[in-house]
């Protein structure tokens, strides 16, 4: 598999750097990770080579006598260690690829269809609950990081202060503390919303911390708006409970087509109304919209893609 030179040289750097006992910067390497799926496709690669090189039979031992080598003079050779090695320095200049050896990725995405829900189990206790029409990035060998490329998750995590649970979303990164929380990626724009503890929003930025019963939406290289929620409508999707209390209908719709697979959209000038309101999502699709509509004071119309709330 073929790589961008400049971010193979990268991901080598880091792999060398963290040979030193003395590397201390993982902060800044674990947002060089979650900056791009792509950061860590390459740098399991490449740890897997790694480990693959150390793997590998060490040179014959050589017996002495006294001060003395007693091992007759053998012509120098290249083994597949020294092969490999110089492969690998060699990517360093961009004159090879890093696929020498094909390996599973580290990563896994969890993708859902609208209306299908998904429940995952991670490793320290923690567990994620992917919502319809999603899709996450996880790690197998770090179940303490996250990230949200599209959709909706909710997040309830074992808390520890040595490893904080980490969520990646848009160019953004949450930091857990002690939580139950929700987070939805929809095209620039995220949304967390805390039910339980509380997460803080790009802790080495705009460290904006959001606790329980509140609400943060905020638009890539925008300001974050923090304004309250009700607990009952954080997560309520998982048991097709929805509740809303001054939530944009554009927001609300997005959710509902996701829990319930109907596809749903906002008109111009309809999509900022504020919708205060609960929806039963086991019912019929044209009772949940026909709900939606009458409580958000529009009109739905369908046609071939769908339902359309217009006022």
């Amino acid at each position: 598999m073929t790589h961008d030179p400049h971010l193979e040289t990268t991901a080598i750097d880091w792999l060398m750097r963290q040979r030193d006992p003395a590397f201390e910067d993982w902060e800044a390497f674990a947002d060089w990770l979650a900056a791009d799926p792509a950061h860590q496709r390459v740098y399991a690669e490449l740890s897997a080579l790694d480990a693959d090189l150390a793997g590998l039979p060490g040179p014959p031992a050589r017996h002495s006598v006294g001060d003395v080598d007693a091992s007759p003079a053998a012509p120098r050779r290249f083994g597949r260690r020294q092969w490999l090695a110089g492969a690998l320095a060699a990517s360093l200049v961009g004159v090879v690829s890093v696929g020498l050896l094909q390996r599973a990725p580290d990563s896994y995405r969890i993708e859902t269809a609208p209306g299908q829900v998904e429940v995952v189990s991670l490793d320290d206790g923690s567990n994620i609950v992917v919502n319809g029409g999603s899709s996450v990035l996880l790690s197998h060998a770090d179940p303490r990081r996250a990230t949200v490329e599209r959709g909706q998750a909710l997040f309830t995590v074992r808390h520890s202060d040595e490893a904080p649970f980490r969520v990646a979303v848009g160019n953004a990164q949450l930091v857990d503390v002690g939580t139950v929380f929700d987070v939805t990626r929809t095209d620039d724009r995220t949304v967390v919303a805390v039910s339980e503890g509380a997460v803080i929003y790009n802790p080495d930025a705009d460290a904006v911390r959001v606790d329980a019963g509140a609400r943060l939406a905020v638009r890539d290289g925008g300001a974050a708006e923090v304004s309250p929620v009700s607990l009952a409508a954080v997560g309520g999707w998982r048991s097709g409970q929805l509740v809303y209390d001054g939530v944009p209908l554009a927001d609300v719709a997005a959710e509902v087509s996701r829990t319930t697979g109907i596809p749903i959209r906002t008109a111009p000038g309809a999509g900022g109304i504020l919708f205060r309101g609960a929806l039963q999502a086991g019912r019929d699709e044209a009772r949940i919209v026909n709900d939606l509509a009458g409580l958000s004071g529009t009109r739905a119309t369908r046609d071939s893609g769908g339902w359309t709330l217009a006022r």
